[in-house]
């Protein structure tokens, strides 16, 4: 559905984003989506057409442009290592920059709000704390616990696994306590359960997250009445 386009950080940083938008529709928002550490790969970008296919304008950085063009990894243990090579290279002003000009491109369809995933839940927390969003959502971004000085200036929604190994229930509690204000679901599932490329995939606990944040977006980007409490 979609396709990259070549984009310009304040910087001057060039780099790439993965843009889908919905087909013979008036976009209802629009919402950036933030990489794993395993690239703007064929799920992130498959993500990505699925909130399109919802009538929103989607978008996804390519975040490890700063460092190589075209960095895309799969989820065995050794593209594990190496995608946290990669984010540590990163600064996390610059990936703000790069997020925000992503941001830029897409606001012309409406409001905008954010999810991101592990190491991007991570930045749509800290996106949420830094640039003009409607809201953020957070799929089991680890590292939050380390960056609670900054505050979110938009409502929040939360996605946790019960049996995560590296976000532990203390640092959800944490978060909790930093953001009492946000949506906090926990999930009988481990890290990484909404990707379907992974062991840890749990498609009961993936889909339940899904409706939630498709409810969450649809109130805080689209502007809908709710229908029914989100629960």
């Amino acid at each position: 559905m979609g396709d990259f386009q070549p984009l310009m950080a304040r910087d001057g940083h060039e780099f790439r984003a993965y843009l889908a938008a919905p087909k013979d529709v008036k976009p209802k928002g629009a919402i950036v989506v933030i990489q794993e550490i395993f690239g703007v790969n064929s799920h992130i970008r498959a993500v990505t057409d699925s909130f399109a296919a919802e009538g929103y304008t989607a978008i996804a950085p390519a975040l490890f442009d700063r460092i190589r063009m075209g960095i895309e990894l799969g989820y065995t243990d050794k593209d594990m290592q190496e995608g946290r090579g990669y984010v540590a290279q990163l600064k996390s002003d610059q990936t703000l920059k790069d997020i925000a000009a992503a941001l830029a491109i897409v606001k012309h369809s409406g409001r905008v709000g954010a999810v991101g995933y592990c190491w991007g839940g991570r930045m749509s927390y800290l996106a949420a704390s830094e640039l003009s969003l409607a809201c953020g959502v957070v799929y089991y971004g680890g590292g939050i616990t380390q960056i609670l000085d900054k505050k979110p200036k938009c409502p929040m929604m939360y996605h946790f696994g019960e049996r995560d190994k590296h976000i532990t229930q203390d640092d959800v509690a944490q978060i909790q306590a930093a953001n009492p204000e946000g949506q906090f679901f926990i999930y009988p599932a481990d890290h990484g359960f909404n990707c379907d490329q992974r062991a840890s995939y749990d498609a009961p606990s993936a889909a339940l997250a899904r409706k939630r944040t498709l409810e969450f977006f649809a109130q805080r980007v689209a502007g809908e009445k709710p229908k029914a409490p989100i629960s």
